[in-house]
């Protein structure tokens, strides 16, 4: 004959904590796989653009590449081939190259 797994009886129950188990693990797993590097990420990104000055060479996220010509709180001005524009901070990818000037922080 097969032996066949316990079954609960009709009148057992799950403890309540046996269903709840699953949920935190899964739970827990998202934090861990998704949001922590996203959070990790995001602070990252913050600290490049904070560290955004007049000289370094940028892309930004609509891969337009320039050069920074000035730092505004809220934006960059950046100068590309013969044009020159002016975009939110946000917009700045990456810094591809540093200029040689010391911040003035």
């Amino acid at each position: 004959m097969l032996a066949m797994a316990p079954q609960a009886q009709p009148g057992q129950q799950v403890p309540v904590w046996m269903n709840i188990v699953p949920l935190v693990l899964l739970v827990v797993v998202f934090y861990v796989a998704l949001i922590r590097p996203q959070q990790k990420k995001q602070k990252q990104h913050a600290e490049l653009l904070k560290t955004v000055r007049k000289g370094d060479k940028i892309v930004t996220n609509g891969g337009v590449v320039g050069v920074v010509v000035a730092v505004q709180d809220k934006t960059v001005t950046l100068r590309s081939a013969d044009a020159k524009f002016e975009i939110i901070k946000t917009a700045v990818s990456e810094i591809t190259e540093r200029s040689g000037e010391t911040s003035q922080s």
